[in-house]
């Protein structure tokens, strides 16, 4: 039986991982419609948009 702690602490990490993509995806340099989308995912699928979003979604080109 988990403690209601360990909870709270994995959403928080969960959230915190939410804010940095979106924040990530915004500065993106992809087109307003993949970003929406990608955002929509993050939002509605918390952590499995998460994981999506970090393997299979738009970066910047920085060199």
């Amino acid at each position: 039986m988990f403690d209601t702690g360990v909870y709270s602490l994995f959403s928080l990490l969960i959230l915190i991982g939410d804010i940095w993509a979106i924040i990530n995806i915004f500065q993106s340099s992809a087109s307003n419609e993949k970003k929406l989308i990608w955002i929509v995912a993050v939002v509605l699928l918390p952590l499995l948009g998460l994981i999506l979003w970090f393997f299979l979604g738009p970066r910047n080109s920085r060199v």
